[in-house]
């Protein structure tokens, strides 16, 4: 995964996969490459597949095979650290619970939030890629929506090359099915 510095590196990661995908479609729609001093130019394909690399990391291939979606695939974090999510839900157990109440009982709990937060992107791992499922690790199992708002993009843009290329009868290229290789 690209990894820019600790402390939830995701809200720049995210958007560093956000940029490789639009300006592919820039790159491709213009019949140009990107040029930089002293290097061989690159295709827009090249950049397409950095964000899709990157993408099918967040979703679970990585060396953890753990997704860091939160609700996507087999494995996912469980402890996310997000106060609605980490309590009990008022149809569950409709006595008031306060903030003390939830802090003590809780947050320091080291079972699956009772709540998943679906579609939530996490903290991630750190830069050994190594991942601590525990919600008083906040860096790591943090959902924020900075994580998550770019990789709408990303994800969309990727469904649509995947819809594409199969009405053009090409199969998806990964289990994750993000990604399509032409016969």
């Amino acid at each position: 995964m690209l990894y820019v510095r600790p402390g939830n590196h995701p809200q720049y990661a995210s958007s560093a996969r956000l940029l490789p995908t639009v300006y592919s479609r820039y790159l491709a729609g213009a019949g140009a490459r990107l040029r930089c001093p002293d290097a061989p130019a690159v295709p827009p394909s090249e950049l397409l597949a950095l964000a899709r690399s990157q993408a099918e990391y967040i979703l679970g291939r990585n060396p953890l095979r753990l997704s860091y979606m939160v609700g996507y695939g087999p494995r996912f974090p469980a402890q996310v650290h997000h106060r609605a999510a980490s309590i009990v839900s008022h149809k569950a157990n409709n006595r008031f619970i306060g903030c003390m109440q939830g802090f003590d009982h809780w947050y320091v709990r080291k079972r699956p939030n009772p709540n998943v937060l679906t579609g939530a992107i996490v903290g991630g791992p750190n830069c050994r890629d190594e991942f601590r499922d525990d919600r008083t690790n906040y860096v790591q199992t943090e959902a924020c929506t900075y994580n998550t708002a770019p990789m709408v993009a990303v994800f969309a843009r990727l469904h649509n090359l995947s819809a594409t290329a199969a009405e053009e009868g090409c199969r998806p290229g990964t289990a994750l099915g993000l990604s399509a290789k032409c016969k």
